[in-house]
């Protein structure tokens, strides 16, 4: 094998994960827009849904946590709190259930944080692109600006209704997917610089 080839296969490699990375990210943002259109449609029976399925998970996963203290013999082990947050877990997840479509709130702060958090991430990304000396920088940072302001608006206007957030997770979905795929566009070029 050639210095060459050995050379080269490690910049596929980076290409191929930077790829994955940027794809995952697409459908990330895929799903915040279909997630978006569900709540703009059906608000009161996305909340709902979405209630009971994590009811149902803690419910789960905090029982699982007590059979197993129990099986374990954890109740021995002075630094096992298996049973404590399996009850806990089990408590919040019926409230969950019971509360239903009242955890609207919470669910727009968790949003709002995610929507924040992706717009961080992409903030970041477009800083680095311009090193890289890609010039649609300016767009994937104007586009996570919004995200962020978006992500704001969410999380701390207490008055935003659930048709309001899906709105604005389908618009924050569809800027993610426009800013991946422009870095999609520019992943040979990426992955050249980073590898001189």
């Amino acid at each position: 094998m050639s210095k060459v080839e050995i050379i080269k296969r490690p910049i596929e490699k980076v290409g191929s994960n930077i790829k994955k990375t940027a794809w995952s990210a697409a459908v990330e943002a895929l799903i915040l827009v279909l997630l978006g259109i569900s709540l703009m449609i059906w608000p009161d029976t996305v909340i709902k849904i979405l209630a009971y399925l994590i009811g149902v998970f803690l419910i789960v996963k905090g029982a699982f946590r007590i059979v197993n203290y129990f099986m374990e013999n954890g109740q021995n082990d002075f630094f096992n709190n298996s049973l404590l947050l399996g009850v806990v877990s089990v408590l919040i997840g019926i409230v969950s259930l019971v509360m239903g479509e009242g955890i609207a709130s919470f669910f727009r702060i968790i949003i709002g944080i995610l929507i924040i958090y992706e717009s961080l991430v992409r903030i970041n990304f477009a800083t680095k692109l311009i090193s890289v000396g890609v010039n649609e920088w300016r767009y994937i940072l104007a586009l996570s600006i919004i995200m962020l302001a978006l992500g704001i608006f969410v999380t701390f206007n207490t008055g935003a209704v659930v048709t309001l957030i899906g709105g604005m997770m389908v618009v924050t979905g569809i800027m993610g997917i426009i800013g991946d795929f422009m870095f999609i566009k520019h992943i040979n070029t990426i992955v050249n610089k980073l590898t001189k």
